[in-house]
């Protein structure tokens, strides 16, 4: 009996080791479990500060694109600004100089009066013949006001051209020259007048910026104004930079072109 009483003992004790361990397994895997189904559930989307420092980041990308694009726009105004100043001054310097405007100049063709004796024009006291509108540049880089390599004095530019090649005209940044002549390009009905035409191909947002920073900021009035079509520069083109008496800026054209009149 005894022995049959160690041997009951010893499957006893047997089946509870093996219950416990048992037992202690399926703690581990449901534990494991549970951490699979937290982690699960837990890593199925972004949290809300992962969320807010993605969106931080793209607005400060977007914030430096923008403030990029403004920059690049103040320079762009700044540039044409500086060289319609520069063509103002040498415009005004050979008149006080040689007494006649370039391009009109009547005896440049004599050394003694303009270096590399170009064609003059008809001394009238007006730029008003294509010949004299393409002369204009030759005369003022003769005579050291300008640089360009302006020296075909053969050369013919339209009294309303918007698409003066660049190599025969002041680029104005865009692609395209500028002319100057006697007319009026302007919007408004004003009385012919000797003008500088800014070329075809700026951006309304830098012709209404720089309008605002030189005169008084309408396409329609004051000594800078949007263009009124001409040559290499339709109606429709120039309909698409305008909005009633505003620049159109909800739509905006890259495409447009002003006209200066204080010469």
């Amino acid at each position: 009996n005894f022995g049959l009483y160690k041997i009951g003992t010893v499957i006893a004790f047997e089946l509870i080791r093996l219950t416990i361990k048992i037992n202690a397994i399926t703690v581990i895997q449901v534990r494991d479990m549970n951490k699979y189904i937290y982690m699960k559930h837990h890593q199925k989307g972004f949290t809300l500060i992962e969320i807010a420092i993605v969106l931080v980041i793209i607005g400060l990308l977007l914030g430096g694109v923008l403030k990029g694009q403004e920059l690049i726009n103040t320079a762009r105004v700044r540039a044409m600004n500086n060289t319609v100043d520069g063509i103002t001054a040498a415009w005004f310097s050979f008149q006080d100089r040689y007494r006649a405007f370039p391009g009109d100049y009547s005896t440049a063709q004599s050394n003694l009066n303009l270096p590399g004796a170009p064609d003059g024009g008809d001394g009238n006291g007006l730029v008003d013949t294509i010949d004299e509108s393409g002369r204009v540049w030759v005369h003022l880089e003769a005579a050291g006001y300008l640089t360009g390599g302006y020296n075909d004095d053969t050369v013919q530019v339209a009294q309303d051209a918007f698409d003066c090649n660049p190599t025969e005209c002041p680029d104005n940044g865009f692609g395209s020259g500028m002319n100057l002549s006697y007319g009026t390009q302007v919007q408004t009905g004003a009385a012919d007048a000797h003008e500088l035409l800014s070329g075809r191909g700026i951006p309304v947002e830098v012709i209404a910026e720089l309008d605002r920073k030189v005169d008084d900021g309408s396409p329609v009035s004051g000594a800078m104004q949007l263009g009124d079509a001409g040559q290499g520069w339709d109606a429709t083109a120039e309909g698409l930079c305008i909005n009633g008496t505003n620049y159109e800026l909800q739509a905006p054209s890259d495409n447009c072109a002003a006209v200066f009149r204080n010469f």
